[in-house]
């Protein structure tokens, strides 16, 4: 549906290049900020030039640099809806969702307003200011000033990144269900995880302007290919191991000074990089008596910091590895800067990937 050759070049000699193929799915442009995501999804809009490539919809050219050829956003049948929503602080919710499709006859103008509203449960909301709506009502209004123009290509930059923690969670749930209700074909561009695993069916990682690895959110999150991927998505801990030694179905590492057991990817490497979320990372304060944990680290807090509803410890095992823990039980250990604790985690809970 969408053939994208991509290459752009800036002033300040930082370049983008991504080559990929959209279908009727919702794929998520995911990366830290500067990996390239929001210029990749404005030469898709036509609000950037191309330095070099092509990009085609249903094998029409809406870019091609070596034919000069650059369609204006307003000739791309497209939905854009911005980082901050930009939304006119002078104009009602209905003239604000109506601006696109202003050219219209009325009563077709009207009707699609309507529509757009309806389908965003915002018709209620129509003769408001956008400083009389909450962020996720300003976030539905942006999005049906998308939607009124009916387009074929839906582009949305950090949709959900102007709201609030619990806002999020609530739009993040309605926004996921209008996706799949629409059906349309969309392009996403987020940072954080929760969004990709929640909205996408496919995601293309990025790295300082080039693509690492393209999957669906669940192979890409559980079988990160690079150490940059595996840091995007959320790997907090990313070391390097060297195989001491391979017994049957699992390998034994040296991490820093400390030795750790992961699941032998059988390939035969001998170093890799050693990847662990720190959700599979539990502390104790003593090694448990039973546990089906193949790995118990002694090691020293070096840091304990906020992460959401959670606190992130931060322990010296002889490399420095994560974990998330509750409040409370940072409050029932007593865990501060130099206390003693042990980092527990299974085997299978250790990702590899060969350091080539």
């Amino acid at each position: 549906m969408l053939a994208a050759d991509i290459e752009k070049t800036f002033a300040s000699g930082a370049r983008v290049r991504a080559a990929f193929r959209l279908e009727s799915d919702v794929t998520v442009l995911f990366g830290p900020s500067g990996s390239g995501k929001t210029t990749i999804l404005r030469c898709i809009a036509g609000l950037e030039r191309l330095s070099a490539g092509r990009i085609a919809f249903k094998d029409r050219a809406w870019s091609d640099a070596s034919k000069g050829i650059h369609l204006p956003p307003q000739q791309r049948p497209i939905g854009y809806l911005f980082q901050d929503y930009a939304l006119f602080p002078h104009l009602s919710a209905r003239e604000n969702i109506g601006f696109g499709v202003r050219r219209l006859p009325r009563k077709e103008r009207e009707d699609r307003i309507a529509r757009a509203a309806a389908d965003l449960q915002i018709a209620d909301l129509l003769d408001r200011k956008p400083a009389e709506l909450s962020g996720g009502q300003q976030q539905r209004t942006a999005l049906a000033r998308a939607l009124v123009r009916e387009p074929e290509l839906l582009l949305l930059d950090e949709p959900l990144s102007a709201l609030d923690g619990p806002t999020r969670d609530h739009v993040r749930g309605q926004l996921g269900r209008l996706l799949r209700r629409l059906r349309m074909p969309a392009v996403l561009v987020s940072h954080d995880w929760v969004d990709a695993l929640s909205l996408g069916d496919r995601l293309i990682v990025l790295h300082r302007g080039e693509i690492l690895q393209v999957g669906t959110p669940h192979e890409v999150f559980a079988r990160p290919r690079h150490p940059e991927v595996a840091a995007a998505v959320g790997m907090e801990t990313v070391a390097v191991g060297r195989v001491q030694e391979r017994r049957g179905d699992v390998v034994g590492l040296q991490v820093g000074s400390a030795g750790l057991v992961a699941a032998d990817p059988l390939d035969g490497g001998a170093e890799y990089f050693v990847c662990i979320r720190a959700e599979n990372v539990t502390l104790e304060e003593a090694p448990a008596a039973s546990s089906s944990a193949r790995n118990h680290l002694q090691g020293v807090v070096r840091d304990v910091s906020p992460a959401g509803t959670l606190l992130k410890v931060t322990v010296d095992v002889g490399f420095e590895i994560a974990a998330l823990v509750t409040r409370q039980a940072v409050a029932d250990m007593g865990l501060t800067t130099g206390s003693p604790v042990f980092a527990v985690f299974k085997a299978s809970a250790v990702h590899l990937i060969p350091k080539l």
